[in-house]
């Protein structure tokens, strides 16, 4: 919690050797009404990175990869988002609400370790 501007809640925690497993309650405007959409997340630790997958109610999918590498002083962050839906007016929706909280993310971490 925090890194989204969207998610509200986090529940159904379970966490395995590889991986761990919740639902995050994201909550958005949709047409003027305030929509509360549970996804299923999963996070995995690679070499250097975390990984991971969402899925929505509403059959939207998202894979992401967040890269660490060493640069300079600091770290870069390569964060990489690939979005899925089976409608192009839904994947448009969603790929633009990712992409904004992408950017917040940046700035949340940019504030916290900056």
């Amino acid at each position: 919690m925090g890194l989204s501007p969207l998610v509200v809640a986090v529940r159904d925690i379970q966490q395995g050797e590889d991986e761990s497993r919740y639902v995050a309650v994201e909550r958005f405007k949709v047409l003027g009404l305030t929509y509360e959409n549970p996804i299923r997340v999963t996070l995995r630790s690679a070499p250097a990175a975390v990984e991971g997958k969402v899925d929505s109610p509403g059959g939207v999918r998202m894979d992401y990869r967040f890269l660490l590498a060493e640069s300079g002083d600091g770290t870069e962050v390569e964060d990489t988002l690939v979005v899925h839906a089976w409608a192009r007016p839904l994947l448009n929706f969603a790929a633009r609400k990712a992409r904004e909280v992408q950017l917040a993310r940046a700035k949340v971490l940019a504030a916290r370790l900056g």
